[in-house]
């Protein structure tokens, strides 16, 4: 059996131990040859490269490990697949992603509204240059990108790179869904043949269906309304996720045809998540005070003790596991399916064809192979427009340098609305990003 060279940019990331937990489960579905890891802050990384180290010696003595600075050193090997995961900016620049929005009166939340904005304006410049550092050395990797705000990196990505067809882009939070899904209905969520569709982090499950061709939605529908939701993984999340999809059972009460992507909350109840957000203390700070503080300090902790038996670092989580068996999918041509983000090309009816949107797949050698899903209902496909809307007019004010195309994509957010608001809230992201964006002209 073929054994892979991966490259993972995001070494630091605090995701990155469930990554390399997946990579030692899956071991023998997915062998490893060469693992590099890359990321631009090299104390962040040594701490998890380290912590890494102790694991494979225990769990994967046969993989050649090593993580790195050097992007040279990082791309120019013969690599099957390049795992992505990068923040620029950092926490730092999440948190004002988050508090510069809450400070005028508008939702800060990371990925959506003007935070997704400004986050999107970052991450674009590094991934189109990441494309063009793997393609200098290898032609037919597989660039698998979970770098956020997925939709519109993959716009961007799919205007640059028209005829890539090795880049897949993809998001963890379906996954999310339809493991707590099972753990609602005490089933294998791998069983599940789902039907979805929408864009990344704005998306509805139609349809759940069984290995008999039974719909499940209907009963999985009354199981949150009788008992609310919960994610699979509860009793590792911070409280601000359990208030997240705890907000799904009124999401569904008030529009009870699918089932909603959790970040739905921001866009159908910004006045209502506004008002329980703290603009001093988001959700970013959470994370620093919470699972960072913890995936750093216990993985310093098995790098001194030279063991990660029992380490509470190292779980399964969805993240890490997702893109593996993604990989997996690809890599032996199983046609698994997954909820992927592609180009739209008709898969959705009523959508424009350059869409760049969420649904369901199977993954083949040869790429993804969607599932047709027809027409969609005026509200659905009402609230999709004026969001696809949003996010191309970002993709475009980024490559144009365009102040008046930013000006109007986040006029047109739904987290913001006033054209008046829109100004100040661009302005004040421009003084922040200064160090990141593109002139605004």
């Amino acid at each position: 059996m073929k054994k892979f060279n991966i490259l993972v940019v995001g070494g630091g990331s605090t995701w990155t131990p469930g990554l390399l937990k997946s990579m030692c489960v899956r071991q023998e579905s997915f062998p490893i040859n060469q693992l590099t890891m890359l990321d631009t802050n090299a104390d962040r990384q040594k701490v998890i490269g380290e912590f890494a180290n102790v694991l494979f010696k225990e769990e994967y003595p046969d993989i050649k490990f090593q993580y790195t600075t050097d992007k040279e050193k990082a791309f120019n090997q013969d690599l099957d697949f390049v795992f992505v995961q990068m923040r620029t900016g950092g926490f730092k620049m999440r948190e004002q992603d988050e508090k510069i929005p809450l400070s005028l009166g508008v939702i800060g939340q990371e990925t959506c509204g003007p935070g997704g904005f400004a986050y999107g304006m970052r991450s674009i410049k590094d991934m189109i240059e990441l494309v063009r550092d793997v393609r200098k050395y290898n032609k037919e990797a597989w660039i698998l990108n979970y770098t956020n705000p997925a939709a519109i990196v993959a716009d961007a990505l799919k205007r640059v790179f028209p005829d890539d067809n090795h880049i897949l882009n993809i998001c963890d939070q379906p996954e999310n869904l339809l493991r707590s899904y099972g753990r609602l209905m005490d089933r294998d969520p791998r069983s599940f043949d789902p039907v979805y569709f929408g864009l990344n982090h704005f998306g509805w499950f139609t349809h759940l269906y069984d290995e008999a061709g039974n719909d499940l939605l209907p009963e999985l529908r009354n199981k949150i309304l009788d008992g609310g939701f919960r994610p699979v993984d509860y009793e590792q999340r911070d409280k601000s996720w359990l208030e997240t999809y705890a907000m799904v059972e009124q999401m569904v009460r008030d529009f009870p045809d699918y089932l909603p992507n959790t970040y739905l909350q921001y866009y159908l109840y910004p006045d209502k998540v506004l008002n329980k957000l703290d603009p001093s203390f988001t959700r970013s700070n959470e994370v620093m005070a919470g699972r960072e503080k913890r995936v750093f300090t216990e993985c310093k902790r098995v790098a001194e003790a030279g063991t990660a038996q029992d380490s509470s670092v190292v779980h399964n989580d969805a993240h890490g596991e997702f893109i593996i068996i993604v990989a997996e999918s690809i890599a032996y041509n199983r046609g698994n399916h997954f909820v992927v983000i592609l180009e739209n090309n008709g898969i959705v009816e009523n959508l424009p064809n350059d869409a760049m949107i969420e649904v369901a797949a199977s993954l083949t050698k040869q790429g993804p192979r969607p599932y047709a899903v027809g027409e969609i209902p005026t509200f659905y496909k009402g609230l999709i427009e004026g969001q696809f809307a949003y996010e191309k007019l970002t993709v475009e004010a980024f490559l144009e340098g365009s102040y008046q195309k930013a000006l109007q994509a986040l006029t047109l957010n739904r987290t913001i609305i006033s054209a008046g608001k829109a100004r100040e809230v661009l302005d004040a992201l421009i003084e922040a990003n200064k160090d990141f964006w593109p002139e605004l002209t």
